[in-house]
């Protein structure tokens, strides 16, 4: 368990203040998320208030449509899920905005925020730690229906769990079983039919097929798309398994040291992937062609991820960089636009494919690979 959060000064605004126009949502925009910020105080005690922070998550933006995937990969430690759980007001970020629906929910608190929460669902990665075992799944399921009250009596719930049931492909006769009689395709459907039953437009994916069986997981992407179509869902889709990002996602972003550093269509990323870190990730991704797979070479990374209490000055992936300059020590590069929906955080993006092996996507696409 990460330490409590650093405690925040009081909102300098009421909720109710509308979003400035230069942060409202676009019309076909679901969530924006800007500039977030999410540090843990290290120590507790009262000798050690200076002990320094974690930052997690330190600056990041994005904003997804609706009715899109957005994946969002990297390293372990990189501040994935804890962006996930900010994002939902599972922790209260240090600082940024969250705007859902033109509202910035940052700050809410009380009704206001169980109100937004209806809108916005979890699915975590275990199926099974995050179920309770001593309820059964249907009252598992029924659980976010009472709390919002979204039915009018114990009938009504209990034909909305069915329903919720038979939408994930569960039998509804399965209600009053217990969540260790399930395999973990089953315990992962369930908890699918808990995020789906309090209705909302906006679920967190927390790499929600990591903990399953490779020929499971098919089935629960498969599942998930289906119900994206089906109801109009929006997913922010956590993962570090590249091959099942490019499947399920419209766009994707790359974090590295609680920092986006490269976002783009997934086509255009494992086509042209302009950050250097991007394209050591994808030099790892396997290749069906044994000819091509025997041959290419992987981009290996020197050193360790850097700590995020101390992160280092300038592009903090400058240590590991194999082409690094003598900028990128100092200055902290922005994400630019290389093109409407491609953005780079790289002082030598221009420059990187011709520095860099190939990835695996460009020698299997290449007819002559040169390596």
């Amino acid at each position: 368990m990460p330490p409590s959060p650093i405690p925040h000064p009081p909102a300098p605004h009421s909720p109710s203040v509308p979003v400035p126009a230069a942060h409202a949502a676009a019309p076909d925009e679901l969530l924006r998320v800007a500039d977030l910020q999410m540090h843990f105080p290290l120590g507790g005690g009262m000798l050690e208030r200076n002990a320094g922070v974690v930052k997690a998550v330190d600056g990041v933006s994005f904003s997804i449509r609706r009715g899109e995937t957005l994946g969002l990969v990297g390293e372990s430690g990189c501040g994935k899920s804890t962006t996930g759980r900010a994002i939902l007001r599972l922790y209260k970020p240090t600082g940024g905005q969250v705007i859902l629906e033109g509202q910035d929910i940052t700050r809410i608190e009380g009704s206001a925020l169980r109100s937004v929460r209806r809108r916005m669902q979890m699915i975590f990665q275990d199926p099974y730690a995050s179920l309770n075992p001593r309820m059964p799944v249907g009252a598992i399921i029924a659980e976010p229906i009472r709390v919002h009250r979204l039915r009018e009596n114990d009938t009504a719930v209990r034909e909305r769990v069915q329903e919720v049931m038979e939408l994930v492909g569960l039998n509804p006769s399965f209600i009053s079983r217990y969540p260790h009689e399930f395999s973990g395709g089953q315990r992962q459907r369930i908890g699918i039919a808990r995020a789906l039953a309090a209705e909302p437009s906006f679920i967190v994916c927390d790499e929600p097929v990591s903990a399953l069986d490779v020929s499971i997981q098919a089935q629960i992407i498969n599942l998930l798309e289906e119900l994206q179509h089906r109801l109009g869902l929006t997913y922010l889709f956590i993962a570090h398994d590249l091959s099942v990002v490019k499947h399920i996602s419209n766009r994707v972003a790359v974090m590295y040291l609680g920092r986006v550093i490269e976002i783009a269509e997934s086509r255009q990323l494992y086509d042209d992937p302009r950050h250097p870190y991007t394209r050591a990730l994808l030099s790892a991704v396997p290749i069906p062609d044994p000819q091509v797979e025997q041959h290419r070479r992987r981009i290996i990374l020197e050193g360790d991820v850097p700590s995020p209490i101390n992160p280092p000055s300038g592009c903090t992936f400058h240590p590991r960089c194999p082409i690094v300059a003598e900028r990128c020590r100092s200055d902290v590069p922005p994400l630019r636009a290389r093109s409407d929906l491609h953005e780079v955080a790289c002082w030598r993006s221009d420059e990187s494919p011709a520095l860099m092996p190939m990835t695996a996507q460009e020698a299997a696409q290449s007819e002559r690979p040169e390596f």
